[in-house]
């Protein structure tokens, strides 16, 4: 059969994705060549989720028609969220390519966590635990900030000493924040994909963020998952 990939790839425009394909033995060179010279005037692409399908040209040709009115022009390119992309996508029968360090089942459920951690309502919402590491037990605690879509761990959050984090993505998250954390305080806000994310960077292991956050009278947020029925006096 036609065998080929299809690929996405963020962009430094935020909201803004590549979405294309090539064929298979030129994935890694078309890789290169677009995250170091960019793409019809953006610059900063970076891969994100890619896939080896069977007719692969009918397959984009299908996604360009779904999606047109999102697509930038004649491009490549469309104003449509990345995590969505990625758990469509990640549903299509295909050997995975990219990343390398997940299965197909975990890249969907990570895209579907951060698209639900997107539809939270608007607020702040807090966690705290004890966590065990190699230096002993440590409290841990953090506060979570969420304004149109965007998620932030804010500032002071106490985080722990050490990083087991399984996840490949969000142990390189974590990694990376260790200029910004001081004696196990973080100094600046942290952007994050999902909810997930953002309590497993403080507790330094994977934790499920759904059943950890907790709203200003106390409720998990899992009440609030695939629910719109959401009441802004809760969140404060």
């Amino acid at each position: 059969m036609n065998k080929g990939i299809m690929y996405i790839m963020s962009t430094v425009v935020d909201g803004l994705i590549k979405v294309g394909i090539t064929k298979t033995e030129n994935y890694e060179q078309r890789m290169y060549h677009l995250e170091h010279n960019g793409y019809c005037n953006v610059t900063g692409l970076k891969r994100q989720f890619a896939i080896e399908v069977d007719e692969y040209a009918k397959k984009e040709s299908l996604f360009k028609n779904l999606f047109e009115r999102s697509r930038v022009a004649d491009t490549e390119l469309y104003s449509l969220d990345l995590e969505q992309v990625i758990q469509l996508l990640s549903s299509f029968e295909g050997t995975q390519i990219y990343p390398k360090n997940e299965t197909k089942q975990e890249v969907f459920e990570k895209a579907a966590d951060a698209v639900d951690s997107g539809e939270l309502p608007d607020g702040l919402y807090r966690f705290s635990s004890t966590v065990k590491t190699e230096k002993g037990k440590e409290q841990v605690s953090g506060t979570l900030s969420i304004e149109n879509g965007k998620l932030k761990v804010l500032k002071g959050a106490k985080v722990s000493s050490d990083n087991r984090i399984s996840d490949g993505g969000y142990h390189e998250k974590r990694d990376s924040l260790s200029g910004i954390i001081t004696d196990g305080i973080l100094t600046e806000d942290c952007e994050c994909t999902s909810v997930s994310m953002a309590v497993s960077i403080i507790c330094g292991r994977n934790r499920n963020g759904w059943n950890e956050w907790k709203d200003s009278n106390g409720n998990l947020i899992n009440t609030y998952r695939n629910k719109h029925l959401y009441s802004d006096e809760n969140i404060k």
